[in-house]
């Protein structure tokens, strides 16, 4: 006969196997939204590298259309006078540790652009960042922390830091860019 004692710890020792196997397969579920131009506003701030001597020209605003509300980013990236970027930011205080990636609600003019992270006690001409391609039509895109690298081609892990702010850039060639992003979170 099983004694009350040895059921208990029968039911406390598969209660442990359960727990463990769920802590080493569980994903990170939780999720914050930095802005989605309705009940969660973030306060942004565009700049191009006319603050280093470029010429390129910025444009960021609110808009809406069909119902949906979205920012736009836009402007004339020019490489001359060693510019090349425009950009929209927002700063922030949060540990990435806490988050798998990114996640943006955008669309643009067929043209790659970039996220760019930023952490405390970094000089203003270092980041991390993620390339994605933006197409005429709305898009969610996921981007893994784990694939921002460092502007700097050292090997520094974005998982141990503080992110200070998020930007999302037109960089590095002359185009004419344009776009649009609906919803910014950290998942």
């Amino acid at each position: 006969m099983v004694s009350s004692r040895q059921r208990y710890s029968s039911r406390l020792t598969v209660f442990k196997s359960i727990f463990i196997l769920f802590s080493i397969f569980s994903v990170n579920t939780s999720s914050m939204v930095i802005d989605n131009l309705n009940d969660v506003r973030a306060n942004w701030s565009a700049i191009s590298d006319q603050v280093m001597g470029g010429i390129s020209e910025v444009n960021f605003y609110e808009m809406e259309e069909d119902g949906q509300k979205f920012y736009r980013l836009e402007g004339n990236v020019s490489t001359e006078n060693n510019g090349g970027f425009i950009q929209s930011r927002v700063g922030l205080n949060i540990k990435a540790k806490d988050f798998n990636g990114i996640r943006i609600k955008v669309r643009g003019n067929n043209n790659e652009y970039f996220v760019h992270l930023r952490a405390p006690r970094m000089l203003p001409w270092n980041y991390y960042y993620a390339e994605f391609y933006a197409s005429s039509d709305w898009e969610i895109i996921d981007i893994p922390l784990s694939s921002f690298k460092y502007s700097r081609n050292q090997n520094d892990n974005l998982n141990s830091k503080v992110i200070r702010s998020i930007g999302i850039v037109a960089y590095g060639k002359d185009f004419s860019a344009q776009l649009d992003l609906a919803n910014i979170e950290l998942y």
